[in-house]
């Protein structure tokens, strides 16, 4: 297990569609150090989720994880979870402004509409089929990482420009209110 390089905005790799993984693929131990890699690496980030293709592999596979994370300390807590192969379809039309960062768009922020409930249909590392709902900011952050997946940047998807900002300065300026929609978003739909 290893900490590896996150590849950032520009780099060609973020704009590719990952591959799925075959069964084979997922059992072998090279993967299973990607895996451990990738949460090793996101955690050493501070990250709320990784991508595969953002430290350079193109495979469908992402890992989430928030447990007191002091960049996001708005966002309800999910246990680590792998994603291998995910679908993320919305349950519904509402959707709600989020505030999003990414590790691979080093100290900017933008607002992006997402879903406010999808199912998550997923395999974990070791091969179990998942059928599950995410709501709130945790929709989000599933989205987010699907998105990489499909070679989506956060970026493709802010409507107004005018709510890029760094971190500093978005919280500076910005976080008290993003968290008071945040927490009333959790409190009226969950996590």
């Amino acid at each position: 297990m290893s900490v590896r390089e996150i590849v950032t905005v520009g780099h060609p790799v973020l704009r590719e569609r990952a591959r799925e993984v075959t069964p084979d693929e997922l059992a072998s131990p090279a993967l299973q150090r990607l895996i451990d890699d990738m949460i090793d690496t996101m955690r050493a980030a501070g990250g709320a989720g990784l991508a595969a293709n953002q430290i350079g592999e193109t495979l469908r596979i992402a890992v989430v994880e928030v447990d007191r994370n002091p960049r996001y300390p708005y966002k309800p807590p999910v246990p680590l979870t792998v994603l291998v192969n995910p679908v993320v379809e919305p349950l519904d039309a509402e959707t709600e402004r989020i505030n999003e960062g990414c590790l691979s768009v080093p100290d900017l922020r933008g607002e992006v509409e997402r879903h406010v409930r999808v199912r998550v249909r997923r395999l974990d590392r070791d091969g179990a089929e998942h059928d599950e709902v995410r709501l709130g900011l945790t929709a989000g952050t599933f989205q987010h990482e699907l998105d990489h997946l499909d070679g989506i940047l956060f970026l493709d998807r802010v409507r107004d420009p005018s709510t890029f900002t760094t971190w500093g300065q978005f919280e500076r300026h910005h976080l008290a209110a993003f968290a008071a929609r945040a927490e009333a978003l959790t409190a009226r739909v969950g996590s």
